[in-house]
């Protein structure tokens, strides 16, 4: 009879145990899912969601026709935006590039050949950023540190390759498409309607980017927003 109840006990004692081991799984398992593990490079988004001040994030590998209209309104505006410097563009319009430069713009890197990160091994992603980076450096004495992978497209080796380099991950959290070349009116309500603090804005010099700009600017001031570098929202 005692052992019979010394079993039952244990029994109920092992159910017992493992419940309350089941239920704190469950409870730590969406906190462990969360916590990123220290040095785990990440993709940036936005900056500081408590400022009124948005980021112009201008990649550039083709388009430098329009990139004069675009410097210009800027200029006309006292705007310093980032622009992210394809390489082999780079080498071909070298001049361009140190415009872009002596105006006081941010520079960031868009690789060199603009593959897709995704399809490179770790070693190939950091060349091509390497490459880029060196190029530019030669051209305008500056040192990049932003990455905006061509395409947005990234997964963590992608992530981490740039990290090593002493790179933080650059994405975006609107998107004004113009590569497709939409109406200059269709651009401006793209980021109007989604503009928020923080906000860094994709483009490309288009034309329709550089009818649109003007505009742009203007709504954004009239909202409240300051428009500047991406290094800058995001200190």
């Amino acid at each position: 009879m005692i052992v019979a109840r010394v079993r039952q006990w244990y029994i109920f004692f092992a159910a017992g145990v493992f419940l309350v081991l089941a239920a704190l799984a469950g409870f730590l398992q969406p906190i462990i899912s969360t916590v990123k593990p220290a040095g785990q490079a990440e993709a940036i988004f936005h900056g500081d969601e408590q400022q009124p001040k948005v980021a112009f994030a201008c990649n550039v590998f083709w388009g430098e026709e329009f990139l004069p209209d675009m410097l210009k309104t800027l200029d006309d505006n006292q705007i310093k935006i980032t622009f992210f410097i394809g390489g082999s563009w780079a080498k071909r319009f070298p001049d361009a590039l140190k415009d872009i430069g002596k105006r006081g713009h941010e520079l960031g890197n868009h690789t060199y050949s603009h593959p897709h990160p995704n399809s490179l091994s770790k070693e190939k992603n950091q060349e091509e950023i390497t490459r880029a980076e060196n190029l530019i450096k030669e051209i305008t004495g500056i040192k990049t540190t932003l990455y905006a992978p061509p395409y947005g497209e990234y997964n963590d080796m992608v992530l981490q390759a740039a990290s090593e380099l002493g790179y933080r991950n650059i994405l975006w959290s609107i998107d004004t498409v113009d590569w497709k070349r939409p109406a200059p009116e269709i651009i401006t309500a793209r980021v109007v309607k989604k503009v928020h603090n923080g906000a860094i804005i994709l483009m490309h010099p288009t034309a329709p980017t550089a009818a649109a700009l003007p505009t742009l600017i203007k709504e954004l001031k009239e909202r409240g927003y300051t428009i500047t570098t991406v290094s800058d929202i995001l200190k």
